[in-house]
């Protein structure tokens, strides 16, 4: 299958070259380009793309608002943040939008494209440097009356699956660490999710370390 991939960003010399570098890609198009928030928002409502490459901030309608209103109205489009900014209140912000990941613009090429694939399998993509930095916030911004600070319907193998996720591993990684088949691990991922009424990885967060099931490491 091909991932079709509109990019995002205001700076046109960095959405040539990352075109011509996904365009080289032999599962990845790059369909359509824009260079702020509307019209990325009218693209996707046109085109349906699989993956959008969200700069986050842009003049006028910026990547936040504009992932937002893309998720709302495109359920099944994903949104990769690739930002400069490795500040805690971008990350977050991008995050509670529903984007799938949050990158930064001084990663290789083959980061970029990892995250892409990694996304498109539901699952949350983070640079090294600001994986521990998301945690934090998360501690530091999350509403002490969010309605996700409820008792845990979850079983106590769901309650390990959801650690798992929170920390950012992979589908593969998690049936490997929990010796159990990647089928199975999947079906743990629905369950939960579906307990919780919850549908991002960035909800999934919240709820699991409000419910210390998770934790940063000292």
């Amino acid at each position: 299958m091909t991932i079709k991939i509109i990019l995002v960003d205001n700076h046109n010399l960095l959405r040539e070259g990352l075109k011509t570098l996904l365009d080289q890609q032999l599962d990845m198009k790059v369909i359509a380009e824009a260079d702020n928030g509307r019209d990325a928002f009218n693209l996707v409502r046109k085109l349906s793309p699989d993956v959008v490459v969200m700069d986050v901030i842009m003049p006028g309608f910026n990547g936040i608002e504009a992932t937002q209103k893309i998720l709302k109205e495109n359920g099944n489009t994903k949104v990769l943040a690739l930002s400069v900014h490795s500040d805690i209140r971008y990350v977050v912000e991008m995050l509670k939008a529903g984007a799938s990941g949050y990158i930064l613009k001084d990663c290789a090429f083959s980061d970029l494209a990892k995250s892409i694939r990694c996304i498109m399998k539901g699952e949350v993509c983070l640079s090294p440097s600001i994986s521990e930095k998301i945690v934090d916030g998360y501690l530091t911004f999350v509403d002490k009356e969010d309605k996700y600070a409820m008792a845990s319907p979850l079983t106590t193998r769901e309650k390990e699956v959801l650690q798992l996720i929170a920390e950012g591993k992979g589908t593969k990684e998690m049936a490997e660490m929990l010796h159990l088949s990647i089928k199975t691990v999947e079906a743990h991922r629905q369950n939960i999710m579906k307990k919780l009424n919850l549908k991002t990885v960035a909800e999934l967060t919240k709820y699991a370390l409000r419910e210390g099931i998770t934790y940063l490491d000292t």
